[in-house]
Parts: C-alpha cells; sequence; structure tokens
C-alpha cells in the first residue's frame, strides 16, 4: 500500500540537512510539497553535502549550538515565508569507544552541544512559532539511549536528553504543538559503513524510511500522537 501525504503551503525547517539522514527527510517533506527550509554549518558546495539537489531547499548557514545563530536563522525562515509548520532537528553525530573514566571531557562537551543543545535550541525558537501554526517538532534520539552500554555512555546519554526533552516539549504544549522523537539503531550512512566495514548493511535501516516515519508523524495521521519515542530499528 502506497502512502502519501500532502503539506503544500506548509514551511519545514530541518537541521543538519546536508547529512544523510537530514537530506533524506528534506527530500521526503519535499516530495510531500512542503517548502523546505535546510540548516547546516556545512555548505551546500562542499564535499560533505550530501542532499544530492541543494537548489531544491532554502539554505541557510548556521550553527545550532550557537543561540544567536539559531535565532537568526528560525526568524528568517519565518520572515521569508510567513510561518513555520514542522521542526526536523536532525544535528547530531555520534563519539564513543573509550569508558567513561578515560573519555575526555572535550567529547562529553562535544556531543552535548551537538546532539542536545541542538535540539533544545532550535526548539526553544521554533516553539512559538509553531504555536500559532498548530505545528509539529520531531527530534533524532537512539534506541541505545533506553540503556547504559559500554564505550559510549556519553552519546547515550545525549540521546535519552533528547528523549526527555522531547516528553517535556509534548506535555508543555498539549492541544497545540506535537513534539515526537524517532529512535534509529543503526543506520545505512557512509560513515556508518567506514566505521562498521564487515557489519551486514542490508539489516541496516534505509534513512529514506526513517524520513518517511517523520512525515507521517508530522502528519494529521498521527494527530493524536505527542510525547512518542517511535522505534526505527528495521533489523538492526
Amino acid at each position: 500500500m502506497s502512502v502519501t501525504f500532502d503539506m503544500g503551503g506548509e514551511v519545514a525547517l530541518v537541521t543538519g540537512v546536508g547529512g544523510a539522514l537530514g537530506s533524506a527527510v528534506a527530500n521526503a517533506f519535499l516530495e510531500a510539497g512542503a517548502t523546505v527550509c535546510g540548516a547546516d554549518v556545512v555548505e551546500p558546495d562542499s564535499e560533505d553535502f550530501q542532499l544530492s539537489d541543494p537548489d531544491r531547499i532554502h539554505f541557510h548557514r548556521g550553527d545550532f549550538t550557537d543561540e544567536d545563530d539559531v535565532s537568526s536563522v528560525v526568524e528568517t525562515v519565518v520572515d521569508e515565508h510567513g510561518r513555520l509548520d514542522y521542526l526536523l532537528n536532525i544535528a547530531g553525530t555520534w563519539r564513543g569507544g573509550d569508558p567513561i573514566h578515560e573519555t575526555e571531557v572535550d567529547t562529553f562537551d562535544f556531543l552535548f552541544d551537538v546532539n542536545l543543545k541542538t535540539m533544545f535550541l532550535a526548539s526553544k525558537h521554533a516553539l512559538p512559532h509553531l504555536q500559532e501554526t498548530g505545528g509539529a517538532i520531531v527530534s533524532v534520539s537512539a534506541r541505545s539511549s533506553l540503556e547504559g552500554g559500554e564505550g559510549d555512555g556519553i552519546y547515550r546519554a545525549t540521546k535519552a536528553g533528547v528523549r526527555l526533552l522531547t516528553e517535556t516539549i509534548a506535555e508543555e504544549n498539549l492541544g497545540t504543538v506535537r513534539a515526537n522523537a524517532v529512535m534509529p539503531s543503526v543506520i545505512d550512512t557512509p560513515m556508518n559503513r567506514e566505521m562498521m566495514p564487515d557489519s551486514d548493511f542490508e539489516k541496516w535501516v534505509d534513512p529514506a524510511d526513517i524520513a518517511a516515519t517523520m512525515v507521517f508523524l508530522c502528519s494529521d495521521a498521527a494527530s493524536v500522537t505527542s510525547g512518542a519515542a517511535v522505534p526505527v530499528y528495521g533489523e538492526a
């Protein structure tokens, strides 16, 4: 059964739009007819920018660990398009390999900045506009955030934070703005393939499938769903 959504006339902001998942999310919302604004610290002309056709989105360079940048991007999006309907908090990364007693504080700061602070700041500045449109936020947590584990405890803690802030935003905005999170396990991205070359890639989840779930969570089809952490594990 094929499913389509009509988001014509609505505006989505995707953070981390230049990454593998961010580009998939941008494409999914474009296919649904939304106007897509993308933010990233990576410029579209960089070899690290993975969106195949960046001209289809309205790109805004911004460091979403910097509140001034976040405020400026969000206000520019609203000024240019008159509204904001959806915030997709994709910006994030993984670091690990060391036990807690060997983990550098710089790694702690980096992960909390990129994974949690970006989600907090983007949500903070987007919420007043989403409250006006009755919009939605979808953020990226992780399956590993459900428990502790060896070697990447800081990463897990940041993604647990994303899940808890999602629940908080949902509770604070009942009946106005819906907030949900998706929880991937291993996403089939070039970086993950490089880090784990001997893995069975067939079991990993295609970013496009996660993006489709995020479109659904923003749509009227999920109008009664808020505060959820949705598994998108596939077979991984």
